[in-house]
C-alpha cells in the first residue's frame, strides 16, 4: 500500500523564502535573555535552512528543479534575505551554518540574463566587508570564507575587496594561530590575487608600495606555512603576463632583492626552490640597475655554492632546472667580473 496520499504537500519557493525570513527576522526579538525564544528561533532557522537546501540541491531522491531553483533565487533577493543571513551569520549553528554554504554556492550560480544575487550584492557591496571581518570569528570563519570564495567569482565584487578598506585586513588573517582559519583566510587571499588577472593589475598598480610592504612581512614571517604560501603565491601572480610591469618594477627593488636572496637560504629547500624561481628573474633581467648588479657581485661566491647545492631531482624537469640554474650561475659570474673590473685595483 503507498502512503503517498499522507506525503505533506512540499512548500514552494516563495514559502520556503517567506518562513527563512520570519525565523532570521524572529532572531532580532529574542535576546540572549530569553534563552529558550533564541534556541526555538535558531532551529526554525537551521529547519528553514535545510528545505532550502532540498529544494536548491535536491535530498538524494530526486534531483533540483532548475525551474525552482530559480525561483527562489529570485525570491531571496527580492525579499532582500541575503542581508539576513550575511548578518545574522554569528548566531547560526554549525549545521544551519553548513546548509548555507551549500545554497549560498547554488544561487549565486544562477546565471540567467543576470546573475540575480551577484547583481544584488553589487548594490549592497558593505555585505563583503562584513563576511571579511567575521575571519575575526573562529567559529563564523570558514563559513564566511567560502561564501566569500564563491563571490571572488564575480569579477565586479572581487575589485571592490581589492579596493575596500577590508582587503589590508587578510595580512593579518593569514598569520592568525588558528591553522584552520588562517589557511581559509590564505585560500580567499590567493583567489582575490589569481582570479581576476586585469584588476589585480589594476590594483598593484595604483597600491604597489602599500601592497608589497605588507606582503615583505608576509615573507619574512617567522612561521614557516606563512613563508611558504607566501612565496609561493608571490611567483604564481607576479608572473602572470598581466603583471608583466608590476613585476618588471618589482625586480628593480634592492630591498626585495634581499628578501628573497635571505628565503635562498631557508632551512627549507621548498622555499628556496620558490625563492629561486623569483630570484633567477631578478637576475636574467637585462635591466638591471647598478645597485643590484653590486649586490649580486658582493654575494657572489655565497650564491653560488647555494645555487650549486640546489637540485629538485625530479627526471625532466629537473633537467629545465638545471639548465635554468647554470644560465643564472653564469650570469651572476658576469656580473661580478663586470663590477670588480670596474673597482680600482
Amino acid at each position: 500500500m503507498s502512503f503517498s496520499f499522507f506525503k505533506a504537500k512540499s512548500k514552494s519557493p516563495q514559502e520556503i523564502v517567506r518562513a527563512t525570513k520570519d525565523s532570521l527576522l524572529a532572531l532580532d526579538a529574542s535576546t540572549a535573555v530569553e534563552v529558550k525564544a533564541l534556541d526555538k528561533a535558531l532551529e526554525e532557522v537551521e529547519k528553514n535552512f535545510s528545505a532550502m537546501k532540498v529544494m536548491l540541491c535536491g535530498d538524494g531522491e530526486a534531483e533540483p528543479s532548475s525551474n525552482q531553483i530559480l525561483q527562489l533565487t529570485v525570491e531571496i533577493c527580492n525579499e532582500d534575505v541575503i542581508p539576513l543571513l550575511v548578518h545574522k551569520l554569528l548566531l547560526f549553528s554549525w549545521q544551519a551554518r553548513k546548509d548555507l554554504v551549500l545554497c549560498w554556492s547554488v544561487i549565486l550560480k544562477q546565471v540567467d540574463d543576470t546573475h540575480y544575487c551577484a547583481k544584488y550584492i553589487e548594490n549592497h557591496l558593505e555585505l563583503l566587508d562584513f563576511l571579511v571581518v567575521c575571519y575575526d570569528n573562529k567559529d563564523a570563519a570558514l563559513t564566511s570564507g567560502n561564501m566569500l570564495r564563491e563571490c571572488i567569482k564575480f569579477r565586479s565584487l572581487a575589485k571592490y575587496i581589492l579596493e575596500s578598506a577590508s582587503f589590508p585586513l587578510f595580512f593579518k588573517y593569514v598569520k592568525l594561530p588558528n591553522f584552520d582559519v588562517a589557511s581559509d583566510a590564505f585560500a580567499t587571499f590567493k583567489d582575490l590575487l589569481t582570479k581576476h588577472s586585469k584588476q589585480v593589475s589594476e590594483h598593484l598598480t595604483s597600491h604597489y608600495d602599500e601592497f608589497f610592504e605588507m606582503y615583505e612581512k608576509l615573507l619574512e614571517s617567522p612561521n614557516y606555512v606563512t613563508r611558504r604560501q607566501s612565496l609561493k603565491l608571490l611567483s604564481d601572480f607576479l608572473l602572470e603576463p598581466p603583471n608583466s610591469q608590476i613585476m618588471k618594477r618589482y625586480i628593480l627593488e634592492i630591498r626585495y632583492l634581499k628578501v628573497i636572496m635571505t628565503l635562498l637560504r631557508d632551512s627549507s629547500k621548498n622555499i628556496q626552490l620558490s625563492a629561486f624561481h623569483i630570484f633567477k628573474v631578478f637576475v636574467a633581467n637585462p635591466n638591471k640597475t647598478h645597485e643590484i648588479k653590486i649586490i649580486l657581485a658582493k654575494n657572489c661566491e655565497k650564491l653560488l655554492d647555494l645555487l650549486q647545492n640546489l637540485s629538485i631531482g625530479k627526471g625532466s624537469e629537473d633537467e629545465q632546472f638545471e639548465e635554468e640554474k647554470e644560465m643564472i650561475i653564469k650570469e651572476i659570474e658576469r656580473v661580478s667580473r663586470f663590477i670588480n673590473r670596474e673597482r680600482p685595483s
